[in-house]
């Protein structure tokens, strides 16, 4: 396990200008259906990648899963994500590195971390996200948001099958770090603004209904943003007709029939 400071400047960035263009031309557009499969595209045509990963980290919060995308692997990335969301992101060298990025590094901007399965003494999390999705390694690019002090993260991974990266992979990714973390930023922006709505109201109904939980909190948000369960089912990791299970329990639990009728809950005289 190991991490370190991108400080070496590379002129030439090894993508061209319609790559570039064409992952600006998206933000505005929902960044979780597609920003990592876009990342992982671009990655794998210079490397073998199994799959990628973009998370947030919002001060005193726990971690978002913003985006993350597969390569035919045999464990659904979007629960994956999920598991170490809820259960192992304390555990990860990533957060090492960004607990001991002041200290260590002053003022860096881009860390880089590099992260084996042989790294991780914790059994849960070795299994979960690397063993059973047959991972071997994986490369994180970490930026630290000067706005909100948070940070966001971009992770490879490399499959079982395809061995430990390279120097000369890891020196393509550090070339074109500073690109992909800038779009990563932008899409993140855009997702923060469109989602400003949805998180207040989400937080009204939460406010009456104490006693929801995690999911249910987290399903509420994504119907308030206007989704259904075939939209919600694979970013919770879910399929269709458990999404759709999960929507009407949600509905019994909240004392409304249907989302006309939630959408009325949180617009209630009460909130004034």
């Amino acid at each position: 396990m190991n991490h370190w400071p991108l400080t070496t400047v590379y002129h030439q960035v090894p993508l061209t200008t319609g790559q570039i263009a064409h992952l600006l031309a998206r933000v505005g557009e929902d960044c979780r259906t597609w920003l990592a499969a876009e990342l992982l595209t671009l990655v794998r045509g210079v490397m073998p990648l199994a799959q990628c990963t973009v998370f947030a980290y919002p001060e005193g919060q726990e971690p978002q899963v913003l985006s993350c995308s597969d390569q035919a692997r045999l464990v659904q990335i979007s629960r994956i994500s999920r598991d170490y969301v809820e259960r192992f992101h304390s555990l990860d060298g990533n957060r090492q590195a960004m607990l001991g990025h002041k200290a260590k590094y002053g003022g860096a901007r881009i860390l880089a971390q590099l992260q084996s399965v042989e790294d991780i003494t914790h059994r849960d999390y070795r299994r979960v996200c690397y063993e059973q999705p047959q991972i071997s390694q994986r490369m994180a690019l970490l930026n630290h948001q000067e706005e909100g002090g948070g940070w966001l993260s971009i992770n490879f991974y490399r499959g079982r099958e395809h061995g430990n990266f390279n120097q000369r992979e890891i020196e393509f990714i550090e070339s074109v770090a500073p690109l992909l973390i800038q779009v990563t930023r932008l899409h993140y922006r855009a997702y923060i603004e469109a989602n400003q709505m949805p998180s207040l109201l989400s937080q009204r109904v939460e406010q009456l209904y104490p006693e929801l939980t995690r999911r249910d909190r987290e399903l509420l948000r994504h119907l308030l943003s206007g989704l259904g369960a075939e939209d919600i089912a694979p970013l919770m990791g879910i399929q269709r007709s458990s999404a759709a299970t999960y929507i009407k329990r949600l509905y019994r639990k909240t004392g409304v029939s249907g989302h006309r009728e939630l959408l009325g809950l949180v617009v209630r005289g009460r909130w004034s």
